[in-house]
């Protein structure tokens, strides 16, 4: 069964209120605004991957279709998360994109090693971002098979 993204959930876990925005800003400019949940940093990230604290409503924290995932984080970063992620049976089958301001090769191997499905240094232009947004989109919602449920 082939889904729309307006279907999806996005959850981005980015620490920068102005990332934040400019990361939602550019998901409507790409057209995948339909359901963007946001927390701050790898400890809400996990709360709300595992209904705890303020997301122990599943409601309130539904299961999301694809995690944009920023690597330096207060409380818990984005690779300590990462890694509890891909520990966790259920979670696993989640995709996270890391997208982060970071180019390091040793960040981008570590992430992979940790079991990052993909790994996006964010653009510093605001329609380079679009772009990437859309591609990001047209990828994981268009071409790539999802489990009904993940």
């Amino acid at each position: 069964m082939i889904t729309t993204a307006k279907t999806h959930i996005i959850l981005i876990a980015d620490d920068d209120s102005d990332d934040r925005l400019l990361a939602q800003e550019a998901l409507e400019e790409a057209g995948l605004s339909g359901d963007l949940r946001f927390v701050e940093d790898g400890a809400e990230l996990m709360d709300y991957l595992r209904h705890r604290n303020r997301f122990s409503a599943p409601a309130s924290s539904p299961r999301p279709s694809l995690i944009l995932l920023d690597l330096n984080m207060p409380r818990k970063d984005g690779r300590e998360a990462l890694k509890e992620i891909r520990a966790d049976l259920e979670l696993r089958k989640i995709p996270v994109v890391i997208l982060t301001t970071s180019h390091a090769d040793t960040d981008i191997a570590r992430t992979y090693e940790l079991g990052a499905n993909s790994f996006i240094t964010k653009p510093t232009a605001f329609d380079a971002l679009v772009k990437v947004m859309k591609a990001i989109g047209d990828y994981w919602f268009e071409v790539v098979v999802l489990p009904v449920k993940i």
